[in-house]
C-alpha cells in the first residue's frame, strides 16, 4: 500500500516537475519535458531487439555451432 501512495506521489510531482521546466527552457535548446522525464518509477524503452528464448537459441546455433565445426575442420575462427 505504501508503494502505491509513493508511485501517485510520484506521478504528481512529476507533472509539476516538468511544467516547471517547461516554464523555463529555451525552446531553441531542448525539446519539451514530459513528466516522464522525471517519474523515477517510469520504465524507460529498451532500445533493440528484445531478448527472449527464440533468440537466444538462434544466437548459440549460430555461434557456437560455427566454432565446433571450426575446431573440428582445423580452421581458425
Amino acid at each position: 500500500m505504501a508503494r502505491g501512495w509513493s508511485r501517485d506521489a510520484w506521478d504528481r510531482t512529476s507533472w509539476v516537475l516538468a511544467q516547471q521546466a517547461n516554464i523555463h527552457r529555451d525552446p531553441k535548446k531542448h525539446r519539451v519535458f514530459r513528466p516522464s522525464d522525471f517519474n523515477p518509477y517510469e520504465t524507460k524503452p529498451q532500445r533493440g531487439m528484445p531478448i527472449n528464448a527464440r533468440n537466444i537459441h538462434v544466437l548459440k546455433k549460430v555461434f557456437v555451432g560455427a566454432a565446433s565445426t571450426s575446431q573440428r575442420t582445423g580452421e581458425s575462427p
